[in-house]
């Protein structure tokens, strides 16, 4: 008898899971979304449109959600939180209609055959916290809007062709923690209000067309708290490295080759405490090397090829190409 006493909860608990999965079967997705969604479908091309089956982007029925779309539930609807569709030679303008996904947290286009501009939309966006749409054939300025996503915290523009300046508007982005533009047709000079964002970890602006000195981007006191790589290769930097710079207490690498850098190596550079990887290479920098480089307990590589050192100065490790996977950024 003590086992039957049970059966009514045993069925309540059975109704209420049912109930809840109905609920869930049956919660419609946002018309906006939808409309968003079909827009995107109808302008991407049949790479994309093959994969995408029926109407509701998060599934309706038996019809599973549309590939690379996610969806979550808020109240009574569904609505599209992440999109990715990448690597598959989409091809033609931004597709503006992404911009309408206002609860859209992840955008991934990368790899693909964008062109034109990345619209000024993009602003509408602001529960992002990664846009990567690097490896594209985007092109024109970056707009200011970009300012306004303060929840970014993962910005990938790099392999593209946007030119003009970089946006200050960028240090306008509290949570940014990856800053990856290189590979562009950036001119004029490196915002040092970059330096203000507490929790940017990389920076990377190399194969530019950027002017200016290091000192001029780390001139506001305090800057870059917490910067572990900083990336300024292959542009047309001039002046030395600053004593200053050693206040990066963080920085693991320290890309400076292939620009047009003069003056000797600060001995505080030696004493950035994890430093790993410094390239000096292709520059015009002179004089001696300290000591305190070579005894250093981190310093893996120091590339130093191509400079007016004086002779007997020597490089430290095998100079390669620092690539680094998705998998070290995408947390």
């Amino acid at each position: 008898m003590a086992r039957h006493g049970h059966l009514p909860s045993v069925f309540l608990l059975i109704f209420s899971l049912c109930l809840i999965r109905s609920v869930h079967v049956h919660s419609k997705t946002l018309k906006r979304d939808v409309k968003a969604l079909n827009e995107i479908k109808a302008s991407l091309g049949w790479r994309v449109v093959y994969a995408w089956v029926g109407d509701d982007p998060c599934g309706d029925g038996d019809l599973p959600p549309w590939s690379g779309v996610t969806c979550s539930t808020q109240g009574d609807y569904r609505v599209v939180t992440e999109l990715e569709v990448y690597a598959v030679s989409i091809v033609g303008p931004f597709p503006t209609a992404v911009t309408n996904l206002l609860d859209l947290t992840r955008l991934d286009l990368h790899n693909n055959k964008l062109t034109g501009p990345l619209p000024s939309q993009i602003g509408r966006l602001k529960r992002l916290k990664i846009l990567n749409v690097r490896w594209n054939k985007l092109q024109d300025v970056i707009p200011p809007e970009i300012g306004e996503l303060k929840q970014l915290t993962h910005l990938y523009l790099s392999f593209n062709n946007f030119k003009g300046e970089i946006p200050k508007e960028l240090a306008n982005l509290p949570e940014l923690r990856y800053l990856h533009l290189h590979e562009n047709h950036f001119i004029g000079r490196i915002p040092p209000e970059l330096g203000s964002l507490q929790y940017l970890r990389h920076l990377d602006v190399g194969n530019n067309r950027l002017v200016g000195t290091i000192r001029e981007l780390i001139r506001i006191e305090g800057c870059f708290p917490v910067l572990r790589n900083l990336y300024l290769n292959n542009n047309y930097l001039t002046g030395g490295i600053p004593a200053q710079l050693a206040n990066l207490t963080n920085l693991e690498i320290l890309y400076l080759s292939y620009n047009k850098m003069t003056g000797v190596i600060p001995y505080s550079i030696a004493h950035i405490p994890k430093l790993t990887y410094l390239y000096l290479d292709h520059n015009q920098f002179s004089g001696r090397i300290p000591d305190a480089f070579y005894k250093h307990p981190f310093l893996k590589e120091m590339y130093i090829d191509e400079n007016t050192f004086r002779p007997g100065v020597k490089p430290i490790g095998l100079h390669k190409v620092l690539e680094l996977s998705d998998a070290d950024f995408l947390v």
